[in-house]
């Protein structure tokens, strides 16, 4: 930004020459301060000027905040670019307001410093400097708000996608808990199928042996009859062999087996009868 100092000669109302010529003095010693850098002892001048002595000068208040600008003192640069804002020269209330813009701007103060241009711009349509700074934060503020908009679209479009994906996780985890739920009630039907058909194999199997079990029993009980028929076959042919030996036939083998029963039922009881008796007196009895 260039700093434009306006050095006008100031109406004084007093007449005391040496005044006069102290003011002039000291203006010419803040001027010379200023241009060399030396921006403290600018300032010095001009406070000696405005305040010890009453000068009341819009052109001191404006280099006075041009030197507090140069000092990086801020809150100086806008008090006295500020007591400028209200001086009759149309060209110093431009200079005032544009500095002010100025320093808006580089605190990132945007609609602020635009505003502030824009007075400077009206109250100067001359200030091309004034102009061209009005240009370039109007552009840097369209610029910060089409960013500012692109960066909510760009938030908005992320919270969208956001919440499609937490609506899409909400999806997959609903139908990923009721294929579990439908996987489980499977495994559950499959068991219960499956626990019925060994239920039902364990009872045929069961059924299968007691059934085996019942026919080994009537076999080994149709296999005990043969073998005790083979055997009391087995006896009579034997006893049918000795007795052709002998050259005794069935029918007289009956015979003499039935004479011999009752020869031994006589003889038992005979026996029956001799034991009934009683033995004579005074001999023993055997």
């Amino acid at each position: 930004m260039k700093i434009s100092f306006l050095f006008i000669l100031i109406a004084l109302l007093s007449n005391d020459p040496k005044e006069i010529i102290k003011i002039n003095s000291l203006k010419k010693e803040a001027e010379e301060a200023f241009l060399n850098g030396n921006y403290e002892l600018a300032v010095s001048k001009y406070i000696l000027l405005s305040d010890s002595m009453g000068v009341d000068d819009d052109l001191i208040k404006l280099n006075l905040g041009h030197a507090y600008y140069h000092l990086g003192d801020t809150s100086g640069a806008k008090l006295n670019y500020g007591r400028v804002g209200a001086a009759r020269s149309k060209k110093l209330r431009s200079i005032a307001y544009q500095q002010l813009g100025v320093m808006s701007k580089d605190a990132g103060k945007l609609e602020e410093s635009l505003q502030q241009l824009k007075s400077a711009v009206k109250a100067d349509p001359t200030n091309k400097d004034a102009v061209y700074d009005y240009e370039v934060v109007k552009k840097l503020l369209e610029e910060k708000k089409k960013q500012e908009q692109q960066n909510q679209d760009n938030k908005d479009q992320d919270q969208q996608d956001q919440d499609q994906q937490d609506q899409d996780q909400d999806q997959n985890e609903e139908k990923n808990e009721k294929q579990n739920q439908d996987k489980q009630d499977q495994d559950q039907k499959q068991d219960g199928e499956q626990e019925q058909k060994d239920q039902e194999r364990e009872n045929q199997e069961q059924s299968e042996q007691e059934k085996e079990e019942e026919q080994q029993k009537e076999q080994k009980q149709e296999n005990g009859e043969e073998e005790e028929q083979q055997q009391e076959k087995s006896q009579e042919q034997i006893t049918k062999e000795k007795l052709e030996e002998m050259g005794i036939s069935e029918e007289k083998a009956r015979q003499l087996l039935e004479a011999m029963k009752q020869s031994e039922i006589k003889y038992l009881q005979n026996q029956k009868r001799k034991a009934t008796k009683r033995p004579a007196s005074g001999k023993p009895d055997w």
